[in-house]
C-alpha cells in the first residue's frame, strides 16, 4: 500500500535524559481548572465544572522555539500549564488508579486568540480558531514519572521579559491530576501519545512580537518562547 501524497512528520516531545522521543497522539485541554482563573474570565468555579477542548497534535513547539505572532488576532494571550503525558491507554478509568496511565509531566503554554475566542463564545460556537492554530501548544521536555514521581503540587510561574505575569502552585487545582484523566477517560479512551493540558491560574495576558515567555514548574525543565 502506498501514499496518494505524502504523510506528514509524526509530532513528537523531547523526554527528559533520553535521545528518544515521545510521539503525540491527541492534545486535550481542562477549561477553567483554576478557581482565580475561572473568575478572571467571568465564570463561577462553584458551579461551573471545568470542561474539555482540544489542540491538533502539530500544533506541538519546544523550548526555545521562536513563534510568528499569530494571525487574525490582536489580543494573543499566554497560559501557563501542567501537561500529563499519558502512557498506558484506557477507559472509564477509576480515580484510583488514573495516576498509573502517566508516563511524565511537562510545562505548557496554551497560547490564545483571545479576541476569537471571546467572539465564538458569545455566539455560542466552538473554540477551534481560538485555541488550535498552528504552534499553539508550546511544551517543555516531558519528566518521566520514574524521574521524579507525579506531580501534583508545586509552584509554578510564567514571566514576559523578566516580568511575573502568573504565579500560582499546581495544588490550587479544581480537579486534580488523576481526576482529570478518569473523567477524560469516560469520554475519549486515552492512548500512549496522548498529552492533557490541564488548564492555567489567573494572570493570563496579552504578548507582542518580541516578547519572551519563560514558564516554569517546580521539578520540571522550563520552558522558553519568543514571539517574532
Amino acid at each position: 500500500m502506498g501514499y496518494v501524497i505524502a504523510p506528514g512528520p509524526q509530532a513528537t516531545v523531547e523526554v527528559r535524559g533520553t535521545a528518544d522521543r515521545y510521539p503525540v497522539h491527541r492534545i486535550y485541554c481542562v477549561g477553567r481548572n483554576y478557581a482565580d482563573h475561572a473568575r478572571e474570565m467571568g465564570g463561577d468555579p462553584e458551579r461551573e465544572p471545568p470542561f474539555f477542548f482540544m489542540k491538533p497534535a502539530d500544533a506541538v513547539v519546544p523550548s526555545g522555539a521562536t513563534i510568528p505572532y499569530p494571525p487574525r488576532t490582536a489580543n494573543f494571550h499566554h497560559e501557563l500549564e501542567l501537561v500529563i503525558a499519558i502512557g498506558k491507554g484506557g477507559h472509564n478509568i477509576p480515580v484510583d488508579r488514573a495516576l498509573e496511565h502517566i508516563y511524565g509531566y511537562a510545562v505548557g503554554n496554551d497560547f490564545t486568540r483571545r479576541d476569537l475566542q471571546t467572539a465564538m463564545r458569545n455566539v455560542g460556537r466552538p473554540w477551534d480558531v481560538s485555541k488550535g492554530f498552528d504552534r499553539a501548544a508550546a511544551i517543555g521536555s516531558i519528566r518521566p514519572v520514574t524521574a521524579g514521581g507525579h506531580v501534583l503540587a508545586g509552584k509554578m510561574y510564567l514571566k514576559v521579559n523578566g516580568e511575573i505575569r502568573q504565579d500560582s502552585d499546581v495544588s490550587q487545582m479544581i480537579w486534580s491530576v488523576p481526576e482529570i484523566v478518569a473523567e477524560l477517560s469516560t469520554l475519549f479512551e486515552l492512548v500512549p501519545g496522548d498529552l492533557i493540558y490541564t488548564g492555567t491560574p489567573a494572570g493570563v495576558g496579552a504578548l507582542k512580537s518580541g516578547d519572551r515567555i519563560d514558564a516554569g514548574i517546580e521539578g520540571l525543565d522550563s520552558l522558553m518562547t519568543l514571539i517574532a
